[in-house]
């Protein structure tokens, strides 16, 4: 049985990792330490997960050297990813990181020199991966459904309760998660990556903040003293649930983070709007969107090929949600139809979360469609987000090999 430490005490570790290790997969795997600068909110995650003899720390080295884990968790915020990924491979333990794997290329390729020098390795978690309707397609693609594939269409939508929520967590500091185009589209690009079975070539980016930040009528420090309580329709009540006020409301006064923070404020740095285009090495286009102020919640897909175009989509808000099933649509050259349906699956993001743990903690799971994912993985799909950053900034497109540094050793 291996041991397990988490760094990072928050909403995410507790669903996805600290409940999980102490309940059903407690045969397979062992929590032995929680780290986080806050104290306290590594002591109510202890509680919140039912786990009895988990260690808590506030050190992460004092945390490696008390409980020697086989494995650290790492799930702090982005910026910080790179560094405890680093620290636990030189202590000797491989890691499970969050997605994304970090926020920029110099810190990725920090991670790359680690896992080289030590020998121990990374994994990312990309639950999307794992989601059904994202396996049937992935099948399609790969038994040549639509021919080899010359163009992918691709726009997600964020709903104003989903997509508000990042403008007012820590999110909204590009300096923190290098903004929502790795933070958030890394899932995405990741699926195009895994789809295509491609790597990226070049990237060009456009985004901007239309709706949140500086756009509001008004703005507050926080949601639970601000004047327009009552009337903002961002309002946001951080002691409704129960697991977010212990864990944020009732812990802010150890370190002072405020997890209602007014979308509205001015300090916001991050976009709402982003557009990328990026050429694949094996020659296919990707055209992709990205707003986070829709009426509905969602993604869309078409993938068109030398035999014919494959479409997908999926609503989790709005008048297009609540179906039991996703549909596949695969036309031919001479226009016919033909839907697969597959039924949806219950459980954290799609049933994703469940099957990729069971894949990387129990570890009794065959692989054929390579649905686990290390730090090469990682790194191109969070290189992605990076270089649209980088093109956005500069107003020209970015070429994914020279983030590598153009060093043979990382070249894949």
């Amino acid at each position: 049985m291996k041991s397990y430490a988490i760094v990072g005490a928050g909403a995410r570790a507790l669903s996805m990792f600290a409940r999980p290790l102490v309940s059903e997969l407690g045969a397979f795997a062992k929590l032995v330490g929680i780290c986080d600068v806050n104290l306290k909110r590594a002591e109510t995650m202890s509680r919140l997960c039912g786990g009895s003899g988990i260690a808590l720390f506030d050190d992460f080295d004092g945390m490696l050297q008390a409980t020697q884990p086989d494995t650290v968790i790492v799930t702090t915020i982005d910026r910080n990813h790179h560094e405890f990924i680093i620290r636990a491979l030189e202590a000797g333990c491989d890691v499970v990181s969050e997605k994304p794997l970090t926020i920029d290329a110099d810190k990725m390729n920090a991670i790359f020199a680690a896992e080289k020098k030590t020998g121990r390795s990374v994994t990312v978690t990309f639950n999307c991966r794992f989601i059904p309707y994202m396996v049937r397609i992935k099948e399609l693609l790969a038994s040549g459904a639509v021919g080899d594939i010359h163009s992918v269409h691709f726009e997600w939508f964020l709903d104003t309760r989903h997509g508000a929520d990042y403008f007012r967590r820590w999110h909204r500091r590009m300096s923190n998660s290098g903004g929502l185009l790795v933070h958030k589209s890394t899932h995405h690009f990741d699926l195009v990556n895994w789809w295509l079975g491609d790597v990226p070539e070049t990237v060009h980016g456009f985004g901007d903040l239309r709706f949140y930040g500086r756009n509001g009528a008004h703005a507050g420090e926080r949601c639970r003293s601000c004047d327009h309580r009552h009337t903002c329709d961002f309002y946001y009540d951080i002691t409704a649930n129960d697991t977010v006020n212990q864990l944020y409301y009732q812990a802010e006064a150890e370190d002072g983070y405020i997890r209602d923070q007014c979308v509205f404020a001015k300090e916001i740095d991050i976009y709402d709007t982003m557009t990328v285009q990026a050429k694949y090495e094996k020659g296919a286009s990707l055209s992709y969107s990205l707003t986070a102020y829709n009426p509905m919640e969602g993604w869309r897909i078409a993938f068109v090929g030398s035999k014919g175009r494959l479409e997908a989509e999926d609503f989790a808000s709005g008048p297009l949600s609540g179906t039991s099933y996703n549909t596949v649509r695969l036309f031919d050259r001479k226009g016919d139809l033909t839907t697969v349906q597959v039924r949806k699956a219950g459980g954290g993001h799609g049933g994703g979360d469940e099957r990729l743990r069971r894949m990387l903690f129990a570890g009794d799971l065959e692989d054929p469609l390579g649905q686990q994912a290390g730090s090469w993985e990682g790194a191109m799909s969070l290189l992605i987000g990076a270089a649209a950053n980088l093109s956005i900034a500069d107003k020209k497109p970015v070429v994914i090999r020279e983030l590598l540094h153009n060093n043979p050793t990382f070249i894949h």
